[in-house]
Protein backbone atom coordinates (compact mmCIF):
# COMPACT_ATOMS: atom_id res chain seq x y z
CA UNK A 1 0.00 0.00 0.00
CA UNK A 2 1.01 3.56 -0.84
CA UNK A 3 2.30 5.75 1.78
CA UNK A 4 -0.35 8.82 0.71
CA UNK A 5 -3.52 5.84 0.82
CA UNK A 6 -2.20 5.16 4.27
CA UNK A 7 -2.27 8.77 5.12
CA UNK A 8 -5.42 9.43 3.59
CA UNK A 9 -7.32 6.33 5.47
CA UNK A 10 -5.43 7.88 9.02
CA UNK A 11 -6.84 11.27 8.11
CA UNK A 12 -10.70 10.15 7.23
CA UNK A 13 -10.10 8.04 10.35
CA UNK A 14 -8.95 10.80 12.63
CA UNK A 15 -11.73 13.32 11.52
CA UNK A 16 -14.15 10.29 11.99
CA UNK A 17 -13.08 9.55 15.45
CA UNK A 18 -12.98 13.47 16.70
CA UNK A 19 -16.29 14.28 15.63
CA UNK A 20 -17.64 11.15 17.33
CA UNK A 21 -16.11 12.40 20.09
CA UNK A 22 -17.56 15.50 20.28
CA UNK A 23 -20.87 14.74 19.17
CA UNK A 24 -20.54 12.25 22.56
CA UNK A 25 -19.35 15.12 24.38
CA UNK A 26 -21.64 18.01 23.36
CA UNK A 27 -25.38 15.70 23.78
CA UNK A 28 -23.31 14.61 27.22
CA UNK A 29 -23.14 18.36 27.99
CA UNK A 30 -26.30 19.23 26.91
CA UNK A 31 -27.77 15.89 29.06
CA UNK A 32 -26.10 17.21 32.02
CA UNK A 33 -27.43 20.95 31.69
CA UNK A 34 -30.88 19.08 30.94
CA UNK A 35 -30.69 17.33 34.16
CA UNK A 36 -29.57 20.03 36.33
CA UNK A 37 -32.87 21.97 35.06
CA UNK A 38 -34.66 19.45 36.19
CA UNK A 39 -33.28 19.06 39.30
CA UNK A 40 -33.61 22.57 40.21
CA UNK A 41 -37.09 23.65 38.87
CA UNK A 42 -38.56 20.23 41.06
CA UNK A 43 -36.37 21.24 43.70
CA UNK A 44 -37.88 24.57 43.89
CA UNK A 45 -41.16 23.55 43.06
CA UNK A 46 -41.18 21.14 46.33
CA UNK A 47 -39.88 24.32 48.53
CA UNK A 48 -43.13 26.43 47.30
CA UNK A 49 -44.95 23.44 48.09
CA UNK A 50 -43.56 23.39 51.42
CA UNK A 51 -43.97 26.86 52.09
CA UNK A 52 -47.95 26.69 50.92
CA UNK A 53 -48.17 23.84 53.42
CA UNK A 54 -46.96 25.70 56.33
CA UNK A 55 -48.81 28.72 55.34
CA UNK A 56 -52.61 26.35 54.98
CA UNK A 57 -51.43 24.64 58.35
CA UNK A 58 -50.98 27.83 60.41
CA UNK A 59 -54.37 29.31 58.75
CA UNK A 60 -56.04 26.05 59.78
CA UNK A 61 -54.73 26.41 63.54
CA UNK A 62 -56.13 30.36 63.37
CA UNK A 63 -59.60 29.24 62.27
CA UNK A 64 -60.32 26.27 64.23
CA UNK A 65 -59.32 28.30 67.67
CA UNK A 66 -60.57 31.79 66.48
CA UNK A 67 -63.53 31.00 64.60
CA UNK A 68 -65.10 29.05 67.45
CA UNK A 69 -64.40 32.04 69.86
CA UNK A 70 -66.45 34.31 67.33
CA UNK A 71 -69.04 32.54 66.52
CA UNK A 72 -69.45 31.43 70.22
CA UNK A 73 -69.75 34.96 71.43
CA UNK A 74 -72.00 36.71 68.42
CA UNK A 75 -73.80 33.82 66.94
CA UNK A 76 -76.86 32.33 68.21
CA UNK A 77 -79.83 30.27 67.13
CA UNK A 78 -83.55 30.11 67.80
CA UNK A 79 -86.29 28.36 66.58
CA UNK A 80 -89.36 30.54 64.98
CA UNK A 81 -91.78 31.80 67.74
CA UNK A 82 -89.38 31.37 70.42
CA UNK A 83 -89.20 33.72 73.32
CA UNK A 84 -85.17 33.62 73.55
CA UNK A 85 -82.83 32.59 70.69
CA UNK A 86 -82.45 29.08 71.04
CA UNK A 87 -79.75 26.56 68.97
CA UNK A 88 -80.78 25.83 65.13
CA UNK A 89 -81.60 29.43 64.33
CA UNK A 90 -84.44 30.92 62.37
CA UNK A 91 -86.40 28.72 60.09
CA UNK A 92 -88.44 28.95 57.36
CA UNK A 93 -90.59 26.84 55.60
CA UNK A 94 -92.95 27.67 52.52
CA UNK A 95 -94.39 27.16 49.05
CA UNK A 96 -93.61 28.83 46.21
CA UNK A 97 -96.44 29.98 44.00
CA UNK A 98 -94.89 26.97 41.41
CA UNK A 99 -95.84 24.41 44.03
CA UNK A 100 -91.76 24.33 44.97
CA UNK A 101 -91.14 23.53 48.76
CA UNK A 102 -88.30 25.57 50.61
CA UNK A 103 -86.72 24.85 53.89
CA UNK A 104 -84.34 27.83 55.01
CA UNK A 105 -82.09 28.11 58.32
CA UNK A 106 -80.74 31.56 58.99
CA UNK A 107 -78.23 32.14 62.07
CA UNK A 108 -77.01 35.46 63.34
CA UNK A 109 -77.17 38.01 65.97
CA UNK A 110 -80.13 37.59 68.56
CA UNK A 111 -81.27 41.03 68.06
CA UNK A 112 -81.88 40.63 64.10
CA UNK A 113 -83.35 37.28 65.14
CA UNK A 114 -86.08 39.18 67.29
CA UNK A 115 -86.50 41.42 65.19
CA UNK A 116 -87.35 39.33 61.87
CA UNK A 117 -89.74 37.37 64.26
CA UNK A 118 -91.13 40.26 65.04
CA UNK A 119 -91.66 41.56 61.48
CA UNK A 120 -94.58 41.82 59.80
CA UNK A 121 -93.04 41.74 56.12
CA UNK A 122 -92.24 38.66 56.22
CA UNK A 123 -95.52 37.23 57.47
CA UNK A 124 -96.95 38.78 54.82
CA UNK A 125 -93.86 37.82 51.85
CA UNK A 126 -92.00 35.04 53.51
CA UNK A 127 -89.90 34.32 50.85
CA UNK A 128 -88.68 37.55 50.16
CA UNK A 129 -87.82 38.17 53.58
CA UNK A 130 -85.89 34.77 53.71
CA UNK A 131 -83.88 36.00 50.72
CA UNK A 132 -83.30 39.51 52.20
CA UNK A 133 -82.22 37.71 55.47
CA UNK A 134 -79.95 35.02 53.34
CA UNK A 135 -78.50 38.21 52.57
CA UNK A 136 -77.85 39.71 55.91
CA UNK A 137 -76.57 36.21 56.62
CA UNK A 138 -73.89 36.43 53.75
CA UNK A 139 -72.71 39.95 55.10
CA UNK A 140 -72.42 39.08 58.27
CA UNK A 141 -71.07 35.66 58.01
CA UNK A 142 -68.39 37.80 55.46
CA UNK A 143 -67.57 40.11 58.41
CA UNK A 144 -66.82 37.12 61.08
CA UNK A 145 -64.28 35.59 58.32
CA UNK A 146 -62.72 39.57 57.38
CA UNK A 147 -62.19 39.50 61.75
CA UNK A 148 -60.62 36.27 61.73
CA UNK A 149 -58.34 36.60 58.72
CA UNK A 150 -57.26 40.04 60.86
CA UNK A 151 -57.03 38.13 63.50
CA UNK A 152 -54.37 35.74 61.52
CA UNK A 153 -52.70 38.10 59.92
CA UNK A 154 -51.85 40.45 63.29
CA UNK A 155 -50.83 37.72 65.46
CA UNK A 156 -49.52 34.38 63.58
CA UNK A 157 -46.15 36.67 63.57
CA UNK A 158 -45.97 37.13 67.19
CA UNK A 159 -45.78 33.11 67.56
CA UNK A 160 -42.28 31.84 67.34
CA UNK A 161 -40.90 30.29 64.59
CA UNK A 162 -40.30 27.07 66.34
CA UNK A 163 -44.17 26.68 66.66
CA UNK A 164 -45.10 27.74 63.29
CA UNK A 165 -42.59 25.14 61.51
CA UNK A 166 -40.77 22.76 63.19
CA UNK A 167 -38.05 20.45 62.12
CA UNK A 168 -40.20 17.05 62.28
CA UNK A 169 -42.37 18.83 59.82
CA UNK A 170 -40.23 20.58 57.55
CA UNK A 171 -38.79 17.32 56.93
CA UNK A 172 -41.49 15.29 56.57
CA UNK A 173 -43.25 17.78 53.98
CA UNK A 174 -40.14 18.03 52.39
CA UNK A 175 -39.23 14.29 51.68
CA UNK A 176 -43.26 13.79 50.33
CA UNK A 177 -42.94 16.68 47.72
CA UNK A 178 -39.40 15.29 46.82
CA UNK A 179 -40.74 11.70 46.50
CA UNK A 180 -43.68 12.92 44.51
CA UNK A 181 -41.52 14.53 42.07
CA UNK A 182 -39.04 11.28 41.87
CA UNK A 183 -36.18 13.52 43.58
CA UNK A 184 -35.34 10.47 46.66
CA UNK A 185 -31.59 11.58 47.28
CA UNK A 186 -30.95 13.23 51.25
CA UNK A 187 -31.08 16.61 51.91
CA UNK A 188 -30.22 18.94 54.54
CA UNK A 189 -32.16 22.01 55.32
CA UNK A 190 -31.78 25.39 57.77
CA UNK A 191 -34.32 28.32 58.57
CA UNK A 192 -32.63 31.35 58.56
CA UNK A 193 -33.47 34.71 58.91
CA UNK A 194 -33.12 38.12 56.97
CA UNK A 195 -29.62 38.59 58.07
CA UNK A 196 -28.78 34.83 56.56
CA UNK A 197 -28.31 33.48 60.65
CA UNK A 198 -29.53 30.19 60.93
CA UNK A 199 -32.31 30.01 63.70
CA UNK A 200 -32.30 26.07 63.42
CA UNK A 201 -30.82 23.51 61.20
CA UNK A 202 -30.81 19.95 60.33
CA UNK A 203 -28.45 17.44 61.95
CA UNK A 204 -26.37 17.23 59.07
CA UNK A 205 -26.02 20.45 57.59
CA UNK A 206 -23.06 22.12 56.73
CA UNK A 207 -22.32 25.55 56.17
CA UNK A 208 -19.69 25.15 54.05
CA UNK A 209 -21.79 22.67 51.74
CA UNK A 210 -24.70 25.03 51.76
CA UNK A 211 -22.78 27.71 49.88
CA UNK A 212 -22.40 25.80 46.59
CA UNK A 213 -24.74 25.67 43.40
CA UNK A 214 -26.76 22.87 45.15
CA UNK A 215 -28.60 25.25 47.69
CA UNK A 216 -32.08 26.28 46.99
CA UNK A 217 -33.89 28.83 49.25
CA UNK A 218 -37.76 29.61 49.79
CA UNK A 219 -39.27 32.31 51.90
CA UNK A 220 -41.07 30.98 54.41
CA UNK A 221 -44.38 32.83 55.27
CA UNK A 222 -44.11 35.65 52.61
CA UNK A 223 -46.78 37.69 53.80
CA UNK A 224 -45.22 38.11 57.18
CA UNK A 225 -43.57 41.81 57.43
CA UNK A 226 -40.08 41.90 55.94
CA UNK A 227 -37.90 42.91 59.23
CA UNK A 228 -39.69 39.23 60.24
CA UNK A 229 -39.45 37.36 57.23
CA UNK A 230 -37.48 33.85 57.25
CA UNK A 231 -36.13 31.57 55.06
CA UNK A 232 -35.58 27.81 54.51
CA UNK A 233 -32.37 26.87 53.32
CA UNK A 234 -32.35 23.66 51.38
CA UNK A 235 -28.97 21.96 49.46
CA UNK A 236 -28.37 18.40 48.41
CA UNK A 237 -24.93 16.88 49.57
CA UNK A 238 -25.78 13.88 46.88
CA UNK A 239 -26.75 16.00 43.61
CA UNK A 240 -23.89 15.97 41.56
CA UNK A 241 -23.31 11.99 42.10
CA UNK A 242 -27.34 11.80 41.28
CA UNK A 243 -27.55 13.77 38.15
CA UNK A 244 -24.27 11.72 36.97
CA UNK A 245 -25.88 8.67 37.74
CA UNK A 246 -28.84 9.63 35.61
CA UNK A 247 -26.11 9.62 32.19
CA UNK A 248 -24.01 6.96 33.22
CA UNK A 249 -25.12 5.00 30.64
CA UNK A 250 -23.24 7.69 28.33
CA UNK A 251 -19.42 6.52 30.00
CA UNK A 252 -19.01 3.35 28.43
CA UNK A 253 -20.00 4.83 25.20
CA UNK A 254 -17.13 7.13 25.27
CA UNK A 255 -14.86 4.91 27.44
CA UNK A 256 -15.63 2.15 23.87
CA UNK A 257 -14.95 4.74 21.53
CA UNK A 258 -11.82 6.17 23.42
CA UNK A 259 -10.31 2.59 23.17
CA UNK A 260 -11.46 2.17 19.34
CA UNK A 261 -9.49 5.73 18.99
CA UNK A 262 -6.18 3.96 20.98
CA UNK A 263 -6.43 0.91 18.72
CA UNK A 264 -6.84 2.77 15.79
CA UNK A 265 -3.61 4.90 16.71
CA UNK A 266 -1.69 1.66 17.69
CA UNK A 267 -3.03 -0.23 14.39
CA UNK A 268 -1.01 3.18 12.43
CA UNK A 269 1.34 2.69 14.16
CA UNK A 270 2.12 -0.93 13.44
CA UNK A 271 1.05 -0.17 10.06
CA UNK A 272 3.74 2.32 9.64
CA UNK A 273 6.24 0.46 11.59
CA UNK A 274 5.67 -2.39 8.82
CA UNK A 275 6.05 -0.78 6.10
CA UNK A 276 9.21 0.55 7.66
CA UNK A 277 10.47 -2.85 8.51
CA UNK A 278 9.32 -3.90 4.96
CA UNK A 279 11.69 -1.08 3.32
CA UNK A 280 14.40 -1.85 5.57
CA UNK A 281 14.02 -5.41 4.94
CA UNK A 282 14.36 -4.87 1.16
CA UNK A 283 16.95 -2.71 1.81
CA UNK A 284 18.97 -5.71 3.93
CA UNK A 285 18.34 -8.37 1.22
CA UNK A 286 19.88 -5.61 -1.57
CA UNK A 287 22.88 -5.42 0.33
CA UNK A 288 23.34 -9.07 1.23
CA UNK A 289 22.99 -9.76 -2.25
CA UNK A 290 25.90 -7.14 -3.02
CA UNK A 291 27.70 -8.59 0.17
CA UNK A 292 27.67 -12.09 -1.20
CA UNK A 293 28.40 -11.21 -4.89
CA UNK A 294 31.58 -9.90 -4.10
CA UNK A 295 33.48 -13.08 -2.09
CA UNK A 296 31.61 -15.46 -4.73
CA UNK A 297 32.69 -13.34 -7.86
CA UNK A 298 36.08 -13.39 -5.88
CA UNK A 299 35.78 -17.49 -5.50
CA UNK A 300 34.74 -18.69 -9.06
CA UNK A 301 37.11 -16.26 -10.83
CA UNK A 302 39.52 -17.85 -8.73
CA UNK A 303 38.12 -21.25 -9.37
CA UNK A 304 38.53 -20.37 -12.76
CA UNK A 305 42.30 -19.32 -12.87
CA UNK A 306 42.44 -22.74 -11.52
CA UNK A 307 41.50 -24.12 -14.48
CA UNK A 308 44.41 -22.36 -16.52
CA UNK A 309 47.38 -25.20 -17.14
CA UNK A 310 50.07 -21.51 -16.87
CA UNK A 311 48.65 -21.21 -13.30
CA UNK A 312 48.98 -24.55 -12.20
CA UNK A 313 52.13 -24.86 -13.10
CA UNK A 314 53.33 -21.95 -10.90
CA UNK A 315 54.03 -22.26 -6.98
CA UNK A 316 53.37 -18.27 -6.80
CA UNK A 317 50.02 -18.44 -8.26
CA UNK A 318 48.25 -21.08 -7.11
CA UNK A 319 49.14 -19.47 -3.44
CA UNK A 320 48.14 -16.08 -4.11
CA UNK A 321 44.53 -17.91 -5.65
CA UNK A 322 44.78 -20.29 -2.62
CA UNK A 323 44.79 -16.97 0.17
CA UNK A 324 41.94 -15.41 -1.98
CA UNK A 325 39.54 -18.12 -2.03
CA UNK A 326 40.55 -19.18 2.08
CA UNK A 327 40.05 -14.89 2.63
CA UNK A 328 37.01 -15.12 0.82
CA UNK A 329 35.04 -17.63 2.46
CA UNK A 330 35.86 -16.38 5.56
CA UNK A 331 34.49 -13.04 4.82
CA UNK A 332 31.17 -15.23 3.09
CA UNK A 333 30.67 -17.18 5.89
CA UNK A 334 31.53 -14.06 8.76
CA UNK A 335 28.56 -12.36 7.11
CA UNK A 336 26.48 -15.55 6.83
CA UNK A 337 27.17 -16.02 10.63
CA UNK A 338 26.15 -12.14 11.13
CA UNK A 339 22.36 -12.65 10.10
CA UNK A 340 22.12 -16.39 11.61
CA UNK A 341 23.08 -14.94 14.86
CA UNK A 342 20.65 -12.31 14.97
CA UNK A 343 18.38 -14.76 13.74
CA UNK A 344 19.11 -16.97 16.96
CA UNK A 345 18.38 -14.00 18.95
CA UNK A 346 15.22 -13.47 17.55
CA UNK A 347 13.96 -16.16 18.27
CA UNK A 348 15.60 -16.99 21.94
CA UNK A 349 17.75 -19.26 21.32
CA UNK A 350 21.44 -18.22 21.54
CA UNK A 351 23.16 -19.65 24.13
CA UNK A 352 26.76 -18.14 25.82
CA UNK A 353 29.96 -19.04 27.33
CA UNK A 354 29.57 -17.03 30.51
CA UNK A 355 33.27 -17.02 32.14
CA UNK A 356 35.59 -14.43 34.11
CA UNK A 357 37.16 -12.13 31.30
CA UNK A 358 39.62 -9.45 32.26
CA UNK A 359 37.55 -6.95 29.78
CA UNK A 360 41.36 -4.92 29.73
CA UNK A 361 42.91 -7.89 28.39
CA UNK A 362 40.65 -8.42 25.80
CA UNK A 363 40.67 -5.18 24.18
CA UNK A 364 44.24 -4.57 24.53
CA UNK A 365 44.42 -7.84 22.41
CA UNK A 366 41.64 -6.27 20.17
CA UNK A 367 43.49 -3.20 19.60
CA UNK A 368 47.57 -4.92 18.64
CA UNK A 369 45.32 -6.47 16.38
CA UNK A 370 42.87 -3.70 14.36
CA UNK A 371 45.88 -1.71 14.76
CA UNK A 372 47.10 -1.95 11.01
CA UNK A 373 43.66 -1.95 9.81
CA UNK A 374 43.47 1.81 11.18
CA UNK A 375 47.55 2.12 10.06
CA UNK A 376 46.82 1.78 6.67
CA UNK A 377 43.98 4.43 5.92
CA UNK A 378 46.68 6.40 7.55
CA UNK A 379 44.94 6.85 11.25
CA UNK A 380 46.09 6.39 14.88
CA UNK A 381 44.40 3.78 18.05
CA UNK A 382 45.86 4.63 21.16
CA UNK A 383 44.19 2.65 24.50
CA UNK A 384 43.84 4.03 27.64
CA UNK A 385 42.59 1.16 30.19
CA UNK A 386 42.82 2.51 33.51
CA UNK A 387 40.19 0.13 34.99
CA UNK A 388 41.44 -1.05 38.46
CA UNK A 389 39.04 -3.92 38.07
CA UNK A 390 38.06 -5.14 34.93
CA UNK A 391 36.65 -8.29 35.52
CA UNK A 392 33.35 -9.06 33.73
CA UNK A 393 31.41 -12.19 33.44
CA UNK A 394 30.58 -12.72 29.59
CA UNK A 395 31.21 -14.58 26.74
CA UNK A 396 34.59 -14.00 25.21
CA UNK A 397 33.71 -14.48 21.53
CA UNK A 398 30.96 -12.30 21.83
CA UNK A 399 32.69 -9.96 23.87
CA UNK A 400 35.20 -9.62 21.16
CA UNK A 401 32.62 -9.55 18.59
CA UNK A 402 31.67 -6.28 19.77
CA UNK A 403 34.48 -4.44 20.21
CA UNK A 404 35.55 -5.31 17.05
CA UNK A 405 32.19 -4.17 15.20
CA UNK A 406 32.69 -1.41 16.99
CA UNK A 407 36.07 -0.52 16.04
CA UNK A 408 35.43 -1.47 12.57
CA UNK A 409 32.56 1.03 12.29
CA UNK A 410 34.94 3.84 13.26
CA UNK A 411 37.03 3.18 10.15
CA UNK A 412 33.68 2.69 7.93
CA UNK A 413 32.52 6.10 8.54
CA UNK A 414 35.99 8.27 9.04
CA UNK A 415 36.39 11.41 7.57
CA UNK A 416 37.97 10.89 4.25
CA UNK A 417 39.73 14.74 5.11
CA UNK A 418 41.06 14.23 8.28
CA UNK A 419 43.53 11.69 9.33
CA UNK A 420 41.52 8.77 12.05
CA UNK A 421 42.05 8.95 15.64
CA UNK A 422 40.91 6.18 17.61
CA UNK A 423 40.53 6.08 21.31
CA UNK A 424 39.52 2.95 23.44
CA UNK A 425 39.29 3.33 26.96
CA UNK A 426 37.98 1.81 29.95
CA UNK A 427 37.68 2.78 34.08
CA UNK A 428 35.81 1.74 37.22
CA UNK A 429 32.38 3.46 38.39
CA UNK A 430 31.60 3.82 41.97
CA UNK A 431 28.58 1.18 41.75
CA UNK A 432 30.72 -1.89 40.73
CA UNK A 433 30.53 -1.25 37.17
CA UNK A 434 32.65 -0.86 34.35
CA UNK A 435 32.53 1.59 32.12
CA UNK A 436 34.54 1.30 28.19
CA UNK A 437 34.51 4.20 25.75
CA UNK A 438 35.40 3.80 22.20
CA UNK A 439 35.83 7.21 20.73
CA UNK A 440 36.52 8.59 16.77
CA UNK A 441 36.65 11.50 14.84
CA UNK A 442 34.45 11.02 12.06
CA UNK A 443 31.65 12.02 9.88
CA UNK A 444 29.42 11.55 12.72
CA UNK A 445 25.94 10.90 13.32
CA UNK A 446 22.35 13.34 13.16
CA UNK A 447 20.24 13.59 15.58
CA UNK A 448 17.68 11.80 14.39
CA UNK A 449 19.87 9.10 13.30
CA UNK A 450 21.35 8.46 16.87
CA UNK A 451 17.71 7.48 18.55
CA UNK A 452 17.97 4.59 15.72
CA UNK A 453 21.24 3.15 15.19
CA UNK A 454 20.42 0.37 17.23
CA UNK A 455 17.40 -0.81 15.09
CA UNK A 456 17.97 -3.92 13.17
CA UNK A 457 18.39 -3.12 9.14
CA UNK A 458 18.65 0.47 9.73
CA UNK A 459 21.53 1.88 8.32
CA UNK A 460 23.07 6.07 8.06
CA UNK A 461 22.75 7.66 5.38
CA UNK A 462 26.28 8.34 4.26
CA UNK A 463 25.51 10.98 1.84
CA UNK A 464 27.52 10.27 -1.58
CA UNK A 465 30.02 8.05 -0.07
CA UNK A 466 29.24 4.45 -1.73
CA UNK A 467 32.06 2.29 -0.27
CA UNK A 468 30.50 1.74 3.20
CA UNK A 469 28.27 -2.13 2.99
CA UNK A 470 26.28 -3.71 5.36
CA UNK A 471 23.44 -5.47 6.60
CA UNK A 472 22.60 -2.51 9.19
CA UNK A 473 22.66 -5.53 11.96
CA UNK A 474 26.20 -4.83 13.20
CA UNK A 475 24.62 -2.12 15.94
CA UNK A 476 21.55 -4.45 16.72
CA UNK A 477 23.83 -7.28 17.08
CA UNK A 478 26.08 -5.20 19.57
CA UNK A 479 22.81 -3.82 21.72
CA UNK A 480 21.67 -7.46 21.88
CA UNK A 481 24.87 -8.75 23.11
CA UNK A 482 25.72 -5.69 25.81
CA UNK A 483 21.52 -6.76 27.13
CA UNK A 484 22.51 -10.22 27.18
CA UNK A 485 25.75 -9.12 29.85
CA UNK A 486 23.36 -6.93 32.00
CA UNK A 487 25.07 -4.16 30.65
CA UNK A 488 24.00 -0.81 29.10
CA UNK A 489 25.46 0.71 25.80
CA UNK A 490 24.36 4.28 24.49
CA UNK A 491 26.07 6.77 22.23
CA UNK A 492 27.09 10.47 22.12
CA UNK A 493 27.94 11.86 18.82
CA UNK A 494 27.82 15.29 16.72
CA UNK A 495 27.97 15.75 12.76
CA UNK A 496 31.36 16.23 11.91
CA UNK A 497 32.79 16.17 14.81
CA UNK A 498 32.88 12.07 15.50
CA UNK A 499 30.95 9.56 17.78
CA UNK A 500 31.67 8.17 21.14
CA UNK A 501 30.50 4.49 22.16
CA UNK A 502 29.61 4.36 25.60
CA UNK A 503 29.31 0.47 27.43
CA UNK A 504 28.55 -0.22 31.04
CA UNK A 505 29.21 -3.72 32.27
CA UNK A 506 28.67 -5.08 35.65
CA UNK A 507 32.06 -6.72 37.70
CA UNK A 508 31.86 -9.89 39.38
CA UNK A 509 31.53 -9.45 43.01
CA UNK A 510 34.84 -10.00 45.00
Amino acid sequence: MKKSTIWILVVLMAVTFIGLLCMQIFYMHNMLKMRYDQFSVGARRSLTAVSLRLAQDEARYFLEEKVSDVSSSSVYAQYLGAPTPQLGGVRYRFTTSTGLEADINIKGDPSEITRLQSSTDMSANPYQSARAEVRDRYLQQKNVLDEVIINIISQSTARPIFERADTITIRNYLRQELDTLGLTIPFEFAVLNRAGTPLYRSIGYNEAASKGESAFVQTLFPHDPRDRQTFLKVYFPTKNDYIYSSISFMFPTIAFTLILLVVFICTIIIAFRQKKLTEMKNDFINNMTHEFKTPISSISLAAQMLNDQSVRKSPTMLQQISTVINDETKRLRFQVEKVLQMSMFDRQKATFKLAEVDANSAIYNIVNTFKLKVEKYGGHITASLDALDAIVNVDEMHFTNVIFNLLDNAVKYRDPDRPLELTVSSRDLPDRRLRIEIADNGIGIRKDDVKRIFQKFYRVNTGNRHDVKGFGLGLAYVKKIIEEFQGRISVESELGRGTKFIITLPLIDE
